[in-house]
């Protein structure tokens, strides 16, 4: 507790080094409170204000700027090796509509059983997949393997760091 405080006061003017107590009397009279604003100075910064109201403004503050934040989620669309080509093409306006709204999509190609033996059946999948998106987003990377699924990252910027469309189109670094 420090002996003296830089005093400002309610109506935002300062009043100067108080002693303490002088300070709080002067809150108490006014109505209101003695709140330290800057405590790591010397001497400490102390405001006479309504705290209700100022704890009330400081959460409309932070309302207003998570208000400006987009959180970008990640969708994932799963398909099969087995999808004819009319779901496939409404599985690639899927894509879209999710880019366009923003969101991160992870497209997962599902081996079940023996499937997994015929994984150039889903790289086809996947590259076709790739080709056939069109519009806000753009793969982020290479189509990879993950627990015995072949998976594509789209992201909804137009481009990322180096990696366009057409790379995820490259052969199958495991052999067709």
């Amino acid at each position: 507790m420090a002996k003296e405080v830089l005093l400002i006061g309610a109506g935002g003017e300062k009043m100067g080094v108080v002693p303490f107590y002088r300070a709080f009397q002067m809150a108490k009279e006014a109505g209101l409170d003695l709140v330290q604003v800057a405590g790591n100075t010397v001497p400490p910064v102390c405001k006479i204000l309504d705290y209700g109201k100022f704890k009330y403004e400081q959460a409309k503050k932070e309302r207003e700027a998570r208000k400006g934040q987009h959180v970008v989620g990640i969708r994932e669309i799963r398909l099969r090796t087995k999808i004819k080509e009319h779901d496939l093409e409404a599985k690639a306006r899927l894509v879209e509509r999710l880019l366009g709204e923003g969101n991160k999509v992870k497209v997962t190609v599902v081996f079940r059983g023996r499937e997994v033996t015929h994984q150039d059946l889903g790289w086809k999948l996947i590259k076709h997949l790739a080709g056939s998106v069109k519009g806000p987003g753009a793969v982020e990377g290479p189509p990879a393997t993950e627990g015995g699924n072949l998976v594509l990252l789209f992201s909804p910027k137009r481009e990322t760091k180096g990696v366009k469309a057409k790379d995820a189109q490259t052969e199958n670094p495991q052999g067709s």
